[in-house]
């Protein structure tokens, strides 16, 4: 199989079943920016970091090609989804587990924090900055031609996720975390 078809060439790409629909579709936008998500997992989980989170994001990014899958399918599609996996409660669950997990050992917030400190915790703020839009855009769709619920649950959740992930390589790097303190205005003083 060529990688390249030509097909694309006038502006228009197919969805999942031969649907073509411009590249600027909304549905296009939803599943190319969880495809741009996975990336930049991939470069995070490529990281020094432990293997257990090594092997967390790997799972996620399976998962991410499911949601891929999903967006990249036309809610009336003919064929069903042709065995295309669903995100499943259990998923979303693993999430919130993990996420409980990660912050028992973090200190409690009390402000906002600035991303960075290393560059593998800003990569981690990347993707989490990534999924939020991602997760705008599947709303956007969702509100005309609707999504299933698991779908927008999981990637509010991994975003949540990959915040307390960011968190906790943090600590695991000795970075230290910079809180965000809002100058004081004339007004104020």
């Amino acid at each position: 199989m060529k990688i390249y078809t030509k097909t694309g060439d006038e502006g228009f790409t197919s969805l999942y079943g031969g649907k073509r629909v411009p590249k600027s579709n909304d549905r296009i936008d939803a599943y190319g920016t969880i495809d741009e998500l996975n990336s930049f997992i991939g470069l995070l989980r490529d990281q020094e970091i432990s293997i257990t989170h090594k092997n967390f994001l790997t799972q996620i990014q399976i998962e991410l090609f499911s949601i891929g899958s999903i967006l990249a399918t036309p809610h009336n599609n003919q064929k069903k989804k042709l065995n295309i996996q669903k995100i499943s409660i259990e998923e979303i669950e693993a999430l919130e587990n993990e996420i409980d997990h990660l912050d028992t050992s973090l200190n409690p917030m009390t402000h906002f924090i600035l991303p960075g400190g290393h560059v593998t915790v800003s990569y981690c703020h990347v993707a989490r900055s990534i999924c939020r839009r991602a997760e705008r855009l599947a709303y956007a769709l969702h509100h005309h031609e609707p999504l299933e619920k698991e779908v927008l649950i999981y990637l509010n959740r991994l975003s949540d996720y990959l915040f307390v992930l960011a968190r906790k390589l943090s600590k695991e790097l000795t970075v230290e975390e910079i809180k965000w303190i809002p100058k004081k205005t004339n007004k104020e003083v």
